[in-house]
């Protein structure tokens, strides 16, 4: 994250800011009231944030959100699916990475006069046949993988 803030930097003529430069709340005040801001944070960022309106209107997902394999709560769960015939992936980790995808993008949309983009940039979601799964989980939507169709959207 770090790595890509300091990468665009220079490119980008909108204030930015980097989780951990601040304190959380700090952050998220400054982020509200600071128009065309834009956040660089880790998906434990996006947990519990509430960001109404224009101010949030696209969040950057570089990886789909699949839980850590070596954590131990997570590693013990996927081991039990498997000792009992289950397949631990398709069964318990795409179903919990396709439940973080979505309260993600439910922090996106707040009212029926919001207007957000949702970028995924893993392309696991067009390569892999899970990726069908992540996109059959979110509300109606249009999809497109041409930036000059998200400029005009974000224009219009």
């Amino acid at each position: 994250m770090r790595e890509v803030y300091e990468r665009v930097q220079p490119h980008i003529r909108y204030p930015m800011m980097i989780q951990g430069s601040m304190p959380r709340t700090e952050m998220l005040d400054r982020f509200r009231n600071t128009p065309h801001a834009v956040l660089f944070g880790s998906s434990s960022f996006w947990q519990g944030v509430d960001v109404q309106g224009e101010q949030l209107s696209a969040v950057v997902i570089d990886r789909l959100p699949f839980a850590v394999p070596s954590d131990p709560i997570i590693a013990a769960r996927i081991r039990q699916i498997n000792e009992e015939g289950g397949n631990a992936f398709m069964d318990y980790q795409v179903p919990q990475a396709v439940l973080a995808l979505k309260q993600g993008f439910g922090r996106l949309i707040r009212s029926q006069t919001d207007r957000v983009v949702l970028a995924i940039l893993d392309n696991r979601m067009m390569r892999k046949q899970y990726g069908k799964t992540f996109l059959e989980s979110l509300p109606r939507y249009r999809m497109t993988n041409r930036l000059d169709e998200v400029k005009g959207f974000m224009q219009g």
